[in-house]
């Protein structure tokens, strides 16, 4: 993984996300091993990019809150933390590798750094699992990410009309009808998951309100 200078992108809106990643990165490795700061500065100058609209910094900080919040929920809490940090990591609106391409970003990366081949090996089926966010009923790790990830789907009426308009924005590139089709085959699919949240904690905070927004959502884009 190349490191980017601390100087050359904003690397840190977020007050404390690099304490955070260093404190995850002690947990997850041994003694040895790369200075995780300029890793840092990486994966938050991506997490940056121009492209980005909903993919922002600002998810990356709340889907590391949600993963605190279920953290009692997890096997091994520091790969299912290194997972947010990666899982969308490359991001580019019109590609469909994206997942793969940041899984494979903390293959090369996690070693570097001293985390260990198991470990390794887990946070990228974790990042890769963020394609379908339907873990195994006996994933705890997939399950907290996940629930993690999908949290935002639960916020208030006006926090999920802020997420709508940005991932419109992100694919302001897609004319209308074509989001349309494709944004309501998306809605379609997350509401035929049996359940949306895995975790109780998910299930009893998040599913019903989730629920009701992707339904709203649908129906308009219907409408």
């Amino acid at each position: 993984m190349t490191p980017v200078s601390p100087t050359a992108h904003p690397t840190d809106p977020a007050p404390g996300l690099h304490r955070r990643w260093a404190a995850t990165v002690a947990a997850a490795r041994g003694p040895e091993g790369a200075d995780p700061a300029p890793y840092a500065a990486n994966l938050l100058a991506r997490w940056n990019e121009p492209q980005r609209r909903y993919h922002t910094v600002e998810h990356l900080t709340a889907v590391l809150d949600r993963v605190d919040e279920l953290a009692e929920y997890a096997d091994d809490l520091a790969a299912v933390q290194l997972a947010a940090w990666f899982h969308d990591a490359f991001y580019r609106p019109d590609r469909s590798e994206n997942e793969e391409r940041s899984a494979a970003l903390a293959e090369r990366a996690l070693p570097e750094l001293g985390v260990g081949a198991a470990r390794t090996a887990e946070v990228a089926r974790l990042v890769r699992l963020t394609v379908s966010h339907d873990p195994a009923p006996d994933d705890r790790d997939g399950e907290v990410l996940c629930d993690a990830d999908l949290a935002v789907l639960a916020g208030s009426p006006e926090r999920y009309a802020a997420y709508a308009a940005a991932v419109r924005a992100e694919y302001a590139f897609v004319p209308d009808p074509d989001f349309t089709a494709g944004r309501a085959a998306v809605l379609r699919q997350l509401l035929a998951l049996p359940q949306l949240f895995r975790t109780p904690l998910g299930r009893d905070r998040w599913e019903h309100t989730a629920r009701r927004n992707l339904a709203t959502e649908l129906d308009l884009l219907n409408g």
